[in-house]
């Protein structure tokens, strides 16, 4: 056997390699970019859930009744924030007192779209409750 028979064989072990750390490297990026993108749909999703939750029935309050959300404006608050912030999103008032709010977005990952990967969904949500507190506890 001699030397030229192993000729190139580092070559092509080489090239090999930096595809595959090229590839870990991309992943890594666009799943960094995923986690990014939910934790972003969660916060969208908590500031529009007390941007609804500040909507509250005017006179009941007030008058030392029991505090309740105004559906329709709190509804309204949280969509227009949803839509400032550009994200797509559902709000849902349950017992009068809890605004729960779901953002769905998406991220476009720069490195899997080379393998047909080219849109990764994302889901955040968040609820805001009334709570009617004196002297520091929960009323």
């Amino acid at each position: 056997m001699s030397r030229r028979d192993e000729r190139g064989s580092i070559t092509v072990w080489l090239a090999l390699s930096s595809f595959v750390m090229i590839f870990l490297v991309g992943l890594a990026v666009d799943l960094g970019g995923q986690v990014h993108a939910h934790e972003r749909a969660h916060d969208v999703a908590a500031q529009a859930a007390r941007a609804g939750g500040e909507e509250v029935e005017g006179s009941s309050a007030i008058q030392g009744h029991d505090l309740a959300i105004s559906p329709a404006a709190a509804r309204a608050a949280a969509q227009r924030y949803l839509d400032a912030a550009g994200v797509a999103g559902t709000v849902a008032i349950n017992d009068g007192t809890t605004i729960t709010v779901t953002v769905t977005d998406s991220y476009d990952p720069q490195f899997l779209g080379l393998i047909g990967i080219n849109r990764l969904d994302v889901t955040g949500t968040a609820t805001a409750r009334l709570v009617r507190t004196l002297g520091g506890s929960e009323q």
